[in-house]
């Protein structure tokens, strides 16, 4: 069996030895325009990204606040097909932090599962999170990715049970954890029942837990970095580049340098 999860273990090792959490910055694929992503990507990594999540875009993101649908949609009419995202992510890879992708089901069976995590593979992709894929049921996607090297990234969430918590310790990469119960999304404060929820994971799982939905300021990436070995930002960043199309890349950039000062500090 192949070793999988190795890059993006590393990453986590040497945020641990830089005591810092791992920032993971979020964009959809094809949006704002089909072309945005490679200067997205870099921007990423100038601004000081440790891992970078791309979403493809899908027609029902359950998982999605109003933001990330927005983004999903413009992609979708923009044109945006995964196998251009596939053929872009081979062109990036090589020159950025590890790639990992979000995306649903339905995209992934339709395109067919093993052929795209082939194809993922090859492109460098490290992981996949599938939000509407439950963990119980996913032994097949799972058997496949760890097969290929590419980590089957889990979700856990304040209403998840001790036993799936339990669960999750046959994963690689990273867990990623859900710090409210809804959709992402900007929001004022960070729930503060987050600290329960980091300290249950780590009671029965090693793997690096990051957190995300909700983090949208440097001072809530501090705060939740303080507890957790990643923090994830999504809607935040992408309602940023909303803002301002024609300087998507710089305010991109400029964002991600003000979280990673935030985590580093």
């Amino acid at each position: 069996m192949i070793n999988t999860g190795t890059a993006i273990s590393e990453v986590f090792e040497r945020t641990r030895r830089e005591r810092r959490a791992a920032l993971i910055p979020y964009v959809t694929a094809g949006h704002p325009r089909l072309t945005s992503l490679p200067e997205l990507v870099q921007a990423m990594n100038d601004g000081g990204a440790d891992i970078i999540e791309i979403g493809i875009p899908f027609s029902d993101p359950l998982a999605d606040g109003p933001i990330l649908q927005k983004a999903a949609t413009k992609a979708l009419s923009n044109g945006v097909k995964i196998r251009d995202i596939l053929r872009d992510t081979e062109a990036l890879s090589a020159r950025s932090v590890p790639i990992v992708y979000l995306t649903y089901f339905n995209p992934v069976f339709h395109f067919g599962v093993r052929k795209f995590l082939e194809i993922a593979q090859n492109s460098g992709v490290t992981g996949i999170i599938i939000p509407d894929l439950p963990w119980a049921e996913s032994q097949e996607v799972f058997d496949d990715t760890q097969d290929l090297g590419i980590s089957l990234i889990p979700l856990v969430a304040p209403t998840s049970t001790d036993q799936h918590i339990s669960s999750l310790e046959k994963a690689t990469g990273f867990i990623y954890g859900v710090s409210v119960t809804g959709v992402t999304g900007v929001r004022e404060d960070v729930d503060a029942g987050l600290k329960v929820l980091i300290d249950r994971v780590k009671q029965h799982v090693s793997l690096p837990l990051a957190i995300g939905f909700g983090i949208s300021t440097p001072d809530q990436a501090a705060y939740v970095g303080k507890m957790a070995d990643g923090v994830i930002v999504g809607s935040a960043l992408v309602r940023l580049i909303d803002q301002d199309w024609s300087r998507a890349a710089t305010r991109a950039q400029e964002f991600v340098a003000s979280l990673r000062h935030a985590l580093s500090n």
